[in-house]
């Protein structure tokens, strides 16, 4: 069986789509055979609640992964979307970046949870935080790979250079193998200039790691989380879970190439 891939879905700034591609891409993925699950590393618990994980059903999650060397499997739950599981966020994570500043090893407690547990899994995908603290480090440390999410607005670049510069530090201290997978464009409005704009300075920035696909400002987007459902189950014919499912097809093929 080949090894399991861990993508980190990272950027430090908040509202950029980073949960919202995590859910779809993973239900995307899952859709197609995947085996995925998420793991989610954000104290708000969103994507716990995007796809469906009621708090009171909130038991075991990426907390005890972190502390308590909970295996990855165990912490494990199934979503309702076959294939797809996820490891949930909870309150007590709140503390876990002041709680791993004095830990032992704490950069590596993510990857010593994915290299001990045994992951029947094809995909692992992480939602960070929105902040370049010991969470997000734990999963860039963790990943073969970041994606990253960014919106195609005024302050998009903004930051970027700080998430870049802090993806090669990892790289040179912690782990070698790390790279940005692709960036993802996200909110695109077609009737705003000012998205193209961003479209292109990113592309001129970044060439082929960003991605052809560019995700929509959508309402059944924003709508989906609500009802504790990805949006291609919501609406799979919206054009957000469209551009959700061309994504996944771009994120395979590159995958494929990457293996080659």
């Amino acid at each position: 069986m080949p090894p399991v891939r861990v993508i980190a879905i990272a950027n430090q700034k908040g509202g950029v789509g980073k949960t919202t591609t995590a859910i779809n891409l993973a239900t995307a993925l899952a859709s197609v055979g995947k085996r995925v699950l998420v793991v989610d590393l954000d104290p708000q618990g969103n994507a716990s609640t995007g796809l469906g994980i009621p708090r009171a059903k909130r038991g075991v999650g990426s907390y005890d992964v972190l502390f308590d060397g909970m295996p990855l499997e165990k912490a494990a739950v199934p979503s309702n979307v076959p294939n797809l599981s996820i490891v949930t966020s909870s309150v007590e994570l709140s503390g876990a970046e002041i709680e791993l500043v004095n830990a032992e090893q704490r950069e590596f407690r993510l990857r010593e949870a994915v290299a001990q547990s045994a992951l029947e899994y094809d995909y692992v995908l992480i939602d960070c935080p929105p902040a370049l603290g010991l969470l997000t480090l734990n999963a860039l440390v963790a990943a073969n790979a970041v994606m990253v999410p960014l919106q195609c607005e005024f302050y998009a670049l903004e930051g970027l250079s700080h998430l870049v510069r802090t993806i090669e530090r990892v790289k040179r201290t912690f782990n070698p193998d790390l790279d940005i997978h692709g960036v993802v464009l996200t909110m695109f409005d077609k009737r705003n200039n000012l998205s193209d704009m961003v479209a292109a300075d990113v592309r001129g920035f970044f060439g082929e790691k960003v991605y052809d696909t560019v995700i929509p400002r959508n309402v059944k987007v924003s709508e989906a989380p609500s009802h504790g459902k990805p949006v291609l189950i919501y609406d799979m014919r919206c054009p957000g879970a469209q551009a959700y499912i061309n994504l996944a097809g771009e994120v395979l093929r590159r995958e494929k190439r990457l293996a080659a």
